[in-house]
């Protein structure tokens, strides 16, 4: 009885080993590997859709802190200049541009 259920056990690991190798079982990829490189996606002056592209590198708890405050810290002061900058252009409330 165990060496049938053995066999059966064989067969069936051998089944879907064969079924996953030849693609007809769709596994999964893994997301696509990121680098330890300095340059995240966020251009020097970045715009609004370029903030999806940034990618982080992974520590073992998560992303690390330092990269993301930093790339945070970048994106919070281009907004602010821009703002600031907005602001300047705008005529003021007497109507004078």
């Amino acid at each position: 009885m165990v060496p049938v259920l053995l066999a059966l056990v064989a067969v069936a690991l051998v089944a879907v080993v064969l079924a996953v190798a030849t693609g007809r079982v769709g596994v999964d990829p893994l997301a696509p590997a990121v680098t330890t490189t300095p340059d995240h996606g966020l251009p020097d002056e970045p715009a609004a859709a370029d903030v999806d592209a940034v990618r982080f590198d992974t520590a073992a708890r998560g992303y690390r802190p330092e990269d993301v405050d930093a790339h945070l810290e970048r994106l919070r002061s281009d907004l602010a200049a821009r703002e600031r900058e907005v602001d300047e252009l705008r005529p003021d409330a007497a109507g004078e541009p």
